[in-house]
C-alpha cells in the first residue's frame, strides 16, 4: 500500500516522519512526502501517522 501526503495541506510538522521514517521524509520544500510504500510490518505505523496528522494531509492512495 502507498501513502499520499497532500503537499498543499501539509504544514511540515514532521510528526509522520518521526512515527514512520521508513515511509515518510521531509522534502526540499519542508513538507513531508511518502517516499516508500508501506510494508506489512510498518502498515500500522503509517495508519497511526495518518490518524495523528494535525491537518489530515495524509491518506492511503488507491
Amino acid at each position: 500500500m502507498k501513502a499520499f501526503v497532500d503537499q498543499d495541506t501539509c504544514i511540515g510538522c514532521g510528526l509522520c516522519c518521526g512515527m514512520c521514517d521508513a515511509v515518510f521524509r521531509m522534502n526540499d520544500d519542508g513538507k513531508a512526502e511518502a517516499y516508500q510504500e508501506a510494508t506489512e510490518e510498518n502498515q500500522s505505523e503509517v495508519q497511526s501517522a495518518i490518524d495523528s496528522c494535525p491537518v489530515s494531509a495524509i491518506s492511503w492512495e488507491d
